[in-house]
């Protein structure tokens, strides 16, 4: 069984998600984005890989070198989140070097394929970061989402980004729901990530048969929340 995912995304009112780009400035709320979260009850987060780098602290692009071998199966700096929340992400090649074990007291945990480098998992395991593999050289989301609820029982998760970690769940038909927070503010610049982004490998349509606005909330400054139930074609 896979858990309940909610994704939860900040934009602009053309789609845009990087924030520092967006004008006018005064439009842009601090702190906003959390708010909501904690809103929606918070919990175990999930990020794709250029996220995971923008949070790493590794000073380098890589482990050092190691000896040793490990199995492909999954590994645990711990089973239980004090905080309650894991914070997950994508990195099927093995990129982000961690030199941090949680962020804001939430475990970090990221999905691999089985084709990241043991020097890779060494160095996770020097840093106390968890780990869970899901396929052999290409993340089945699927299968990944499947086993955090398994192993660790996350039965909801919220999806927050980036634009490509988003579309691709969403092309899979695995996002439930959709929590979307539109700032009266404008990028207006091409090339810029949006809420659901593909590359020209892996663009099609979205596997999303339904979608029912489940509620509308006007916030300070004429921010709009939006909240749409998700049905896909593959539930």
């Amino acid at each position: 069984m896979k858990p309940y995912v909610l994704c939860h995304m900040l934009c602009s009112v053309d789609g845009r998600i990087l924030g520092s780009r967006w004008r006018p400035k005064g439009n842009v709320v601090a702190g906003l984005f959390e708010r909501l979260h904690d809103r929606l009850g918070g919990g175990s987060w999930l990020c794709g890989r250029v996220t995971a780098q923008e949070f790493a602290k590794g000073t380098t692009t890589a482990y050092p070198p190691s000896e040793l071998v490990f199995p492909r199966e999954p590994w645990f700096a711990q089973r239980d989140a004090a905080s309650g929340a894991w914070g997950i992400f994508l990195d099927a090649q093995g990129k982000a070097v961690w030199a941090r074990r949680d962020i804001g007291g939430d475990p970090i945990l990221v999905i691999l394929t089985e084709a990241v480098s043991d020097s890779h998992l060494a160095g996770l395991r020097a840093d106390g970061v968890s780990y869970i593999f899901a396929g052999a050289t290409e993340i089945d989301l699927g299968r990944a989402l499947e086993t955090l609820n398994r192993e660790l029982g996350i039965e909801r998760l919220l999806l927050e980004g980036g634009g490509g970690a988003n579309g691709a769940l969403l092309r899979a038909g695995l996002v439930d729901e959709l929590s979307l927070v539109v700032c009266p503010a404008v990028d207006g610049g091409s090339g810029a990530p949006s809420v659901f982004d593909s590359g020209d490998a892996d663009a099609g349509p979205a596997l999303i048969e339904r979608r029912t606005l489940a509620s509308h909330e006007i916030l300070d400054g004429g921010v709009v929340w939006l909240r749409y139930r998700l049905g896909s074609t593959a539930s």
